[in-house]
């Protein structure tokens, strides 16, 4: 495949260009409308996620199956097949709008977008709290996994590596974990909070406790509930 065109941030208007004819296939000229083309869809994709940070995306154009076999076209027009995401690995649409014989084929892409994350200066154990100077910034590929990248050091700092991690590895959200509350068993109270009131009891852990995540008490009646780890001892359950 062959690098078709490069987008800066998110607000990159979309290229206006004449769709090529059958003819033109696969030629230097119309893999560069192909790519104007892609960086416009691109931005705008991009630009509906309202991302909070500048990113560009890497675009290469790939090639038709050699077994194709496409009637004359005067007009070839690109589309993008419903709910087709340019991120990563995809593919667009080529229909024939001016022939004798119609026909839509798909051209197959890929679009590697790169904006703002962090890696890891050292490798981490599993369990280790991370730090500010676990990890420096620089510029990542978000499109390299399918874990969102680690934006801020509040999205990271505090917290602890899910398994073991390499020095150089990009913080994603699959790689990291709240801090460990307390474990099985242990004895919690439970805050239940209303409109203008606040009650409290006692209740068993039926699982480890992670701050922010949810768990599962079993309050003194036996009743279960389900609700959010507050800290050590606390665990929130909405009404």
């Amino acid at each position: 495949m062959a690098a078709a065109a490069l987008l800066w941030g998110a607000g990159v208007a979309q290229a206006q260009s004449t769709p090529p004819a059958a003819a033109e296939l696969g030629s230097a000229p119309w893999r560069a409308q192909i790519g104007q083309w892609l960086n416009g869809e691109v931005g705008q994709q991009l630009r509906k996620g309202a991302l909070p940070v500048p990113l560009r995306a890497d675009i290469e154009v790939g090639t038709l199956d050699s077994r194709l076999r496409l009637a004359p076209c005067q007009r070839v027009e690109p589309h993008l097949p419903p709910g087709t995401r340019l991120w990563g690995r995809s593919r667009i649409g080529l229909r024939c709008t001016e022939g004798p014989v119609p026909w839509n084929v798909f051209l197959p892409i890929y679009v590697r977008v790169w904006g703002p994350g962090w890696v890891l200066r050292r490798p981490v154990a599993p369990g280790e709290t991370l730090t500010a100077e676990h990890a420096e910034p620089t510029e990542v590929e978000w499109t390299a996994h399918r874990d969102s990248v680690l934006v801020a050091p509040k999205d990271w700092v505090g917290l602890e590596a899910a398994r073991g991690l390499a020095a150089g590895q990009v913080l994603r959200t699959g790689l990291v974990r709240a801090p460990h509350a307390f474990g099985m068993g242990s004895v919690v109270r439970v805050r239940v909070e209303g409109q203008g009131f606040t009650l409290t009891a006692t209740a068993e852990a039926l699982g480890d406790g992670r701050v922010g995540e949810s768990v599962r008490v079993r309050l003194a009646n036996r009743r279960v509930l389900t609700g959010t780890v507050v800290d050590a001892q606390t665990v929130s359950v909405p009404l």
